[in-house]
């Protein structure tokens, strides 16, 4: 038997039957270690070997048994819903393929096919994302010493191809939207376009998170597949200003909604909307039609209130500030080209 080093750990490598074997032994490379490997260890796992009993104790590890595993290690510091996301992506693109397969016999190969097929059918970064999730679950078994290489890590990232390109709505367009769309939910469609709130935190608001009186709307929640949870960052729980042209589209909804009514936007039930895609299918997509609209999807309601208020000189640091992004950095990556070049002449006060 042969002691290797690997990362500082230590591993038996020798061969049984012709084939080659290598173990962890879950020690760090001291000499200590080394003199206990040979002294008591390895004359132990000789005796099992002969007697046949080595190779029983080795435990089979799929990859769905580390996946749960890897999900529950990372339960605590992850969002429900985030975990639930992950866990949905894992058995539609991941398991198919590599599920019930034991993870060291998974190779460079299999992955880069796996992920050729992946590319063929979803967009790059749909790709990145599900090959991202993939990522942390062998890392973390590489750590537990399930396997000794991440051969994913081996297969090169496929770069982004299909870049969504944002098509805000022209203000006629987002009158004709609002305007012409059922009562009950004019005000969903108003308060998209005028306060660029995502889909999820506008089903999530309620009577008491208007203040008509100061102006605002606090958005300290939002509803993902049916759970009302915190909204997507901590930089999202913010208050919301409330502009002029919004007010009567949401005086007008507390007038024809229940008295009793909690959530501003209720199923026939007296619900929230589970998800905003039900607003969509019902009253979006039929809306956009009969208008003779281009189609968009929902969320481009929230990139139309950034793209217009930048092209009309509206403050990046107000704008960011409404959509809830960590600071303006993010709010430039994604407007920057809607912002205005004005052919000014500049720092005129510094000539002489």
């Amino acid at each position: 038997m042969k002691i290797i080093s690997r990362n500082k750990k230590l591993y038996l490598h020798f061969s049984h039957n012709g084939q080659m074997v290598r173990k962890s032994m879950k020690m760090e490379d001291t000499a200590k270690n080394r003199k206990l490997l040979h002294k008591q260890i390895i004359p132990e796992i000789q005796k099992q070997i002969v007697m046949g009993e080595f190779f029983k104790k080795e435990k089979i590890t799929t990859l769905d048994e580390f996946t749960k595993k890897s999900f529950e290690m990372n339960k605590a510091t992850r969002r429900y819903l985030t975990n639930k996301q992950y866990e949905d992506i894992y058995r539609l693109h991941i398991q198919p393929t590599f599920g019930s397969i034991e993870l060291v016999k998974i190779k460079r190969s299999d992955f880069l096919q796996w992920q050729n097929n992946l590319t063929d059918k979803l967009a790059g970064k749909t790709v990145q994302n599900i090959r991202a999730i993939f990522m942390t679950i062998l890392q973390d078994a590489l750590k537990d010493e399930v396997i000794e290489k991440n051969y994913l890590s081996y297969v090169k990232t496929p770069k982004i191809k299909d870049v969504i390109i944002k098509k805000p709505f022209t203000v006629d367009e987002m009158y004709k939207i609002i305007d012409n769309s059922s009562e009950n939910i004019k005000a969903y469609f108003a308060i998209g376009f005028f306060t660029g709130m995502r889909t999820g935190e506008i089903i999530a608001l309620k009577w008491e998170d208007i203040d008509f009186e100061n102006k605002l709307i606090k958005v300290r929640h939002s509803i993902r597949d049916g759970q009302y949870t915190k909204p997507k960052t901590e930089s999202s729980i913010r208050d919301v200003e409330i502009l002029n042209v919004l007010i009567p589209y949401l005086r007008e909804h507390r007038k024809i909604v229940k008295n009793d009514s909690t959530f501003l936007f209720e199923t026939y039930e007296g619900k929230p909307f589970a998800r905003s895609d039900k607003i969509s299918s019902h009253y979006w997509k039929k809306t956009l039609i009969a208008q003779d609209i281009e189609y968009r999807n929902l969320y481009q309601m929230r990139h139309t209130f950034a793209s217009q208020m930048l092209m009309n000189n509206e403050s990046i640091l107000w704008v960011s500030k409404m959509l809830g992004h960590k600071d303006s950095s993010m709010t430039l990556q994604k407007y920057a080209r809607y912002i205005p070049s004005n052919d000014v002449k500049r720092a005129t006060f510094l000539e002489r």
